[in-house]
C-alpha cells in the first residue's frame, strides 16, 4: 500500500502491524517516534552540534526513517541485510528523489558490520547512528558506540523483558535485573539506559540522555556522546539500584554498582523487598534540549502528522521531575482503599504540603514527587476520604 508521512510518499507492505517479514516492516503506530526523530535531528543541529551532517538508518526496512531524514537535509545511509528490504528502500528513495535535500544511499549489509567497516580515514564520519531493530537493540549497541561521533538514537520494543515481566529474558538481554513494579514503564527506561551506558563505557565513551520516553510499548532514547574516559566514568557513576516493597509500594534508590539491599521496608517494616539494577538513576532528558525539540515540532507544523501529541509529550517531559520512579495515583488509592480524586487536585495537595509534584508522561494518572509513599498518603488522604 502507499502511504504519506512527513512530506514523503512510499510503498510499504500491506498490513504492517505484524509485517510481511520482520525485515520489511512499516509500523504506522511508530509515526510519533519518527516525527520526534526529525524534530530531535533539527534541534540537535541547531543547538548542540551544527557540524553534524551524516545519519545512518541502521535497520531501514521500508526506508521511511532515512528518507525523511534525507528530505530534511541530512546525508543519509540506509542499511539493511534483507534483500527485499533493500530493494523496497531503493524504490522508495528513487520515487522521492525530488523531495530530498540531502544525499541518500541504500546499502545491503549487516548493521554492525557496516558500522565497523566504515573507514575513519576515507569515509564520512557517522555523526548520528539510529538503531531501531525488532526487539532488543543491544546486539548492535557496541558497534554504534564504537563508531558514532555525536549522537546515538535507540528504540527498544521488547518492553516485557525490559520491565521485568519476562525476568530471565531481561537479565540475558540487558545484564541487569528488571522488576515488574507499578512503575514498570520507567523500569524499562532505566534498565535500557543502564545497558547502553555500560556498552558505551567499554569504548571510553560517555553518554548524556537528551530525550527519552516510553510510549505505546516501546522505549526511545537519544544519547549525546562524549569521547572521553572521564565522561564514561561519570556516566557509569550515575548507575544504581532500586529497592521496592511489594506490600506498601515504597521504593528507594541507591547510587553505585554495588547493591546493598534493604532487608525490611522503611515504611511498613515488611520483608517483601525487591532489588532492581543496575539501572540509570539520573535524569533521562535535558530540559533545555526537550524545549528546543518542542519548538522544532511546532515550527514543522502540518509536516508532522503527530505534531500535537509530540508537542504535548515534550511539554510533559520538560516539566517532569527527575525522581527515579513514578507513582500511579489509581494504584496507590487501590492500595489504600480510598477513591481517587482529580489528578490536578491530588498534585495540588502534595504541593500544598510542601512537596514537589509533576505529571509523568507514562499515563494520565502517573506522577512524580519527592515525597515518599507515606508522605504522599498523609498529604492527600483527607481529600480522598
Amino acid at each position: 500500500m502507499r502511504v504519506t508521512e512527513g512530506g514523503v510518499e512510499l510503498e510499504v507492505p500491506g498490513e504492517s502491524t505484524e509485517g510481511v517479514q520482520e525485515s520489511v516492516f512499516y509500523n504506522p503506530r511508530q509515526e510519533l517516534n519518527r516525527d520526534l526523530t526529525i524534530a530531535v535531528l533539527r534541534a540537535f543541529r541547531d543547538v548542540r552540534e551544527p557540524r553534524a551532517a551524516t545519519y545512518l538508518d541502521a535497520m531501514t526496512a521500508s526506508g521511511i526513517r532515512g528518507i525523511r531524514a534525507a528530505a530534511d537535509g541530512w546525508t543519509v545511509t540506509c542499511c539493511d541485510r534483507d534483500e527485499r528490504a533493500v530493494e523496497l528502500a531503493r524504490e522508495n528513495a528513487a520515487s522521492n528523489e525530488r523531495r530530498l535535500d540531502g544525499d541518500l544511499a541504500v546499502v545491503r549489509a549487516d548493521a554492525s558490520a557496516h558500522m565497523h567497516g566504515c573507514k575513519r580515514d576515507t569515509d564520512p564520519p557517522l555523526d548520528v547512528i539510529d538503531l531501531d531493530p525488532y526487539g532488543t537493540p543491544m546486539p548492535f549497541a557496541d558497534a554504534a558506540f564504537a563508531n558514532a561521533r555525536n549522537l546515538v538514537c535507540v528504540t527498544a520494543t521488547d518492553t516485557a523483558p525490559l520491565c521485568g515481566a519476562h525476568l530471565r529474558s531481561g537479565i540475558r538481554s540487558y545484564s541487569a535485573v528488571p522488576r515488574n513494579t507499578d512503575y514498570h514503564p520507567e523500569m524499562g527506561v532505566r534498565i535500557l539506559l543502564s545497558a547502553l551506558v555500560r556498552s558505551a563505557a567499554r569504548f571510553d565513551v560517555g553518554v548524556r540522555p537528551l530525550l527519552t520516553h516510553a510510549t505505546s510499548h516501546y522505549v526511545r532514547t537519544y544519547l549525546e556522546l562524549d569521547h572521553r574516559a572521564t565522561a564514561a566514568d561519570a556516566a557509569v557513576e550515575t548507575l544504581g539500584h532500586l529497592y521496592h516493597c511489594e506490600d506498601c509500594l515504597c521504593r528507594e534508590s541507591d547510587p553505585g554498582l554495588h547493591a546493598d539491599p534493604l532487608e525490611t521496608c522503611p515504611n511498613c517494616d515488611g520483608d517483601r523487598m525487591l532489588t532492581a539494577g543496575p539501572l540509570w538513576v539520573g535524569p533521562y532528558r535535558d530540559r533545555e534540549f526537550v524545549g528546543a525539540v518542542r519548538e522544532a515540532v511546532v515550527d514543522a507544523g502540518d509536516l508532522l502528522g503527530t505534531a500535537t501529541k509530540a508537542a504535548e509529550l515534550c511539554g510533559t517531559l520538560e516539566r517532569e521531575l527527575d525522581e527515579p520512579t513514578h507513582y500511579d495515583q489509581h494504584r496507590l488509592c487501590k492500595e489504600w482503599g480510598l477513591p481517587a480524586n482529580a489528578m490536578a487536585d491530588f498534585l495540588a495537595d502534595l504541593r500544598e504540603a510542601g512537596y514537589e509534584a509533576s505529571p509523568a508522561h507514562y499515563g494520565g494518572t502517573t506522577f512524580k514527587t519527592d515525597a515518599d509513599v507515606g508522605e504522599i498518603r498523609e498529604a492527600t488522604a483527607d481529600a480522598l476520604r
